[in-house]
């Protein structure tokens, strides 16, 4: 069925949830990194009882509140579209799926909730120890809100604990545990929380790095600087690991998706990976750079291991569910794996090299790190964003992997009705996105709250660096 411009309600749908899932989940891993990052920063000046680090921890939760508060809204939203232009598909799977989503929000956000309300209204009602605590448990509700959620979105990628209802056509859990120990939902949760630690502390690098750079509060933002760059590189070398792991899983689960990952036709032993790709995605490329047996050691962990091909894989599809396409699109399955592995590397150079000028005691005046720190912000964000699409796109043509396609998911509504909800949060998500850059812009260029004065006498903590090259 199409309608307007030739558009089908399906694809106006997949649109739909696709762009605002994308767009909460740029708020979703600095949520939970900043929260850690925040926790250890109140951690260090409680113990320390550092006016500096203080500081740090009023500046940096300023912005972790602003992230927040447009998070939580943008989830919100975003929750409506199963009722709405995914109701089949909710009804489908709302026995198993309904039961994540209300702990996480009976659970894991009312208790983010409450520990934010202490944590901002009780510094001055709560001993150091208690309020310090108040911050932990928010970080640890932001973990825990983030593991239903997975949990949910692992059972579509490998369901397991469940039996279907042939009275109803449901899909029943059967066994909670199943659900919530699934391979699937460990490996991509431990990826996820690495990787939002890893998206937090480039934020807080960035950001620190810029004030440096400029000469603001210098001698302040270099702790922040310095504690951030230790954070970037141990959970690069996590988010590279959890990734690594999850790739082979992915392969045994969903060998389509591994070989579209490489848009690798026939079966392979010994499979190369190319880093780049000129021309199509049909088999025959224009110009290819290629490194030996590297998409074996990804997909199986051995140097000559077998990876399916697509041709092979799409054949044994078509004999187990019947007539169809059983591929993902291939360029983007290709190019966002590309983008986040690459990315991935990049960000362990921005931490290997941090830590080298520390050693080195240049860190605060290499003007060249300072730059590359701050344009880094972008890196994470974008690797997660891809890595999420590699992973939905890659699924395809399953909502649920094996039970229920895309297709038959999507609400029985015209193309009118999901087209004007389509602008409608698009329109809203974009303003929601100025907002929150012109917030977390304005707050972040603003600095530290002016120095506390202690026994008459205050630090001048604005000494300005010279820059070298």
């Amino acid at each position: 069925m199409t309608g307007i411009a030739g558009l089908s309600p399906l694809l106006l749908a997949r649109w739909q949830f696709g762009i605002t899932t994308v767009f909460h989940f740029l708020f979703v891993p600095l949520t939970i990194g900043l929260a850690f990052l925040v926790a250890i920063l109140q951690t260090i000046a409680t113990r320390s009882k550092s006016a500096d680090y203080e500081r740090l921890t009023q500046f940096f939760g300023k912005l972790f509140l602003i992230n927040f508060a447009i998070g939580v809204v943008t989830g919100i939203v975003q929750e409506f579209q199963f009722g709405m232009a995914w109701s089949r598909y909710s009804t489908f799977v709302g026995n198993i799926f309904g039961a994540p989503l209300a702990i996480e929000a009976l659970l894991a956000f009312f208790m983010e909730s409450t520990f934010i309300g202490l944590w901002i209204f009780g510094k001055d009602r709560l001993s150091p120890a208690v309020h310090t605590a108040t911050i932990w448990l928010v970080s640890l509700g932001t973990m825990l809100s983030a593991a239903f959620i997975i949990a949910a979105n692992s059972w579509m990628q490998h369901p397991v604990g469940f039996r279907i209802d042939h009275a109803t056509g449901q899909a029943v859990m059967t066994d909670f545990w199943a659900v919530m120990t699934n391979s699937t939902f460990i490996s991509a949760y431990l990826h996820v929380l690495a990787a939002a630690v890893l998206t937090g502390a480039t934020f807080m690098l960035g950001v620190a790095a810029w004030h440096v750079r400029k000469g603001n509060d210098t001698a302040v933002f270099a702790k922040a600087l310095k504690v951030a760059i230790v954070v970037v590189l141990f959970s690069t070398i996590a988010t590279l690991f959890t990734g690594d792991s999850q790739a082979r899983l992915m392969t045994k689960q969903q060998p389509m998706k591994m070989a579209a990952a490489e848009a690798l036709y026939n079966t392979t032993e010994g499979a190369s990976f190319s880093l780049l790709t000129i021309g199509n995605f049909t088999g025959a490329p224009v110009f290819q750079i290629r490194v030996p047996h590297v998409l074996s050691l990804m997909a199986t962990g051995q140097w000559n291991g077998t990876v399916e091909g697509i041709n092979d894989l799409q054949r044994a599809d078509v004999a187990k569910y019947g007539p169809g396409g059983y591929a993902p699109v291939l360029w983007v399955t290709y190019w966002t794996f590309r983008i986040m592995v690459g990315l991935g590397f990049l960000l362990l150079f921005l931490g290997g090299i941090g830590i080298w000028l520390m050693r080195r005691g240049r860190l605060e005046v290499s003007r060249r790190y300072l730059l590359f720190g701050t344009a880094m912000i972008a890196a994470p964000f974008l690797a997660n964003s891809t890595g999420w699409i590699f992973t939905e796109m890659g699924r395809q043509p399953w909502v649920v992997y094996g039970l229920m396609f895309t297709k038959s998911g999507v609400s029985p509504f015209g193309t009118g009705y999901v087209a004007t909800s389509l602008v409608g949060f698009t329109v809203l998500y974009s303003v929601l996105a100025v907002i929150e850059i012109r917030l977390m812009f304005t707050v972040g260029r603003k600095g530290l709250a002016p120095v506390t004065v202690t026994d008459g006498a205050t630090t001048d903590t604005n000494r300005p660096l010279e820059l070298v090259y």
